[in-house]
């Protein structure tokens, strides 16, 4: 494609495509609404999900670092925000469904924990012998429960597609096409029976739009808060095939540039490469599939949008050197193993003593059956924020770990 075509891409002049997912033919919602007369069921979930309790506390739980770290990390909601600007570019390009790609991106992460993975380690060990803890599964629960400000119903009552969107980003959950052969998450399975979600198909290119989006969202930003936390040198990237090709091309345009800027140059193209390599992609195995229709795009045998062969290898190299010089850097680790202590910690005395978790979450839990109890305490300290687990531990415990 060259500089013409793009353009004409990003201005989205090109009206939606017959394999995009359709407003008018949603499958509808769980709960019978009414239509709205000035927006689509996407555009109406887009809201929910905005305005809802879930979508607000991300803006205090961890994407890497923790709060304690400094002010201007990625905390889970800027990278959900990055995420969402990502997929709907990506939305525009392929000529789908702008309000549900951005919806599926804005609501991906609302099952994380505080401390992100850390907690959620923390919990699946806590959880194991209850069916286990998933935070995907628990974005789920988030939309379909456990959000309870609407009179006739709980949760959100989101469209079936955008929850197809949610549950199946990664890919089916369910027979051959499935990337991970495991058991399906306990609440996604018992969903699926109330308001069945196809788990054996592969999502919308909307739901796989806003699946690759994080992932360029997150191979570029935990580099740069990698930068911005002294655990890697600009000097580093040049290990690697995608931000070393990058950083070479910066050097030369502009000699002697500043820290700060050579690191903006550098992450902005990162993004810029790999957005573009996905829309070349994504066109070109449209072109081959020629989906007449979105169940074209579902019954397919694999995902659309993805990286070429060259752009997924770069990928992978660089999510193994996060790992290496980030994520199991002795710091965050040390951090992350302190957070995990204090979500074990939270859940072993809720579970024992379930009267101290507040209002409608105490409710009978001490007589609720084992597994229904731990579910009740594990979705309480899901939806918890950092700074209110830690206010949670300090209130229980005589003695409450420092994160640094």
């Amino acid at each position: 494609m060259d500089e013409t075509d793009f353009a004409r891409i990003g201005m989205g002049g090109l009206g939606r495509a017959a394999y995009a997912v359709r407003p008018e033919g949603s499958r509808g919602r769980l709960f019978a609404e009414p239509s709205s007369p000035t927006r689509t069921p996407y555009q109406r979930d887009r809201d929910r999900i905005v305005h809802s309790t879930a979508f607000r506390r991300l803006s205090h739980k961890t994407q890497v670092f923790v709060a304690d770290e400094g002010d201007h990390f990625r905390t889970r909601l800027t990278h959900t925000i990055e995420v969402s600007q990502i997929a709907r570019a990506f939305a525009r390009a392929l000529r789908l469904d702008e309000d549900l790609t951005e919806a599926i991106a804005l609501v991906h992460d609302f099952g994380h924990t505080p401390f992100g993975h850390a907690g959620e380690r923390a919990l699946d060990r806590r959880m194991r012998a209850y069916g286990g803890f998933d935070h995907n599964a628990q974005s789920l629960r988030i939309v379909t429960a456990l959000e309870r400000r609407y009179a006739e119903f709980d949760g959100l009552n989101l469209a079936w597609e955008t929850l197809e969107g949610l549950v199946k980003h990664n890919g089916p959950l369910v027979g051959p096409n499935a990337p991970k052969q495991a058991p399906v998450p306990k609440p996604i399975a018992d969903f699926d029976v109330l308001f069945p979600l196809d788990l054996g198909g592969f999502a919308s290119l909307e739901a796989q739009a806003a699946a690759i989006s994080d992932d360029i969202a997150y191979n570029t930003h935990d580099l740069d808060d990698g930068l911005r936390a002294g655990l890697i040198d600009i000097a580093d990237l040049g290990e690697l095939e995608l931000a070393g090709s990058i950083l070479d091309d910066v050097r030369a345009a502009y000699p002697g540039l500043d820290h700060g800027r050579m690191a903006h140059e550098i992450l902005r193209r990162h993004i810029t490469r790999m957005v573009e390599d996905v829309i070349g992609t994504a066109l070109a195995g449209i072109a081959g599939l020629a989906p007449a229709d979105v169940d074209a795009v579902r019954a397919a045998e694999r995902p659309l949008v993805t990286f070429s062969p060259p752009m997924d290898r770069a990928v992978k190299q660089t999510r193994k050197f996060l790992f290496q010089r980030v994520y199991r850097n002795d710091h965050v680790m040390r951090v992350m193993q302190t957070a995990e202590g204090i979500v074990e910690d939270l859940f072993a005395r809720l579970f024992e003593r379930p009267d101290l978790m507040p209002g409608e979450w105490s409710r009978d839990a001490d007589r609720l059956p084992e597994e229904k109890r731990a579910r009740r305490v594990a979705d309480y300290l899901s939806g918890m924020t950092d700074t209110y687990a830690l206010s949670a531990h300090r209130r229980l415990f005589d003695a409450t770990p420092q994160l640094r």
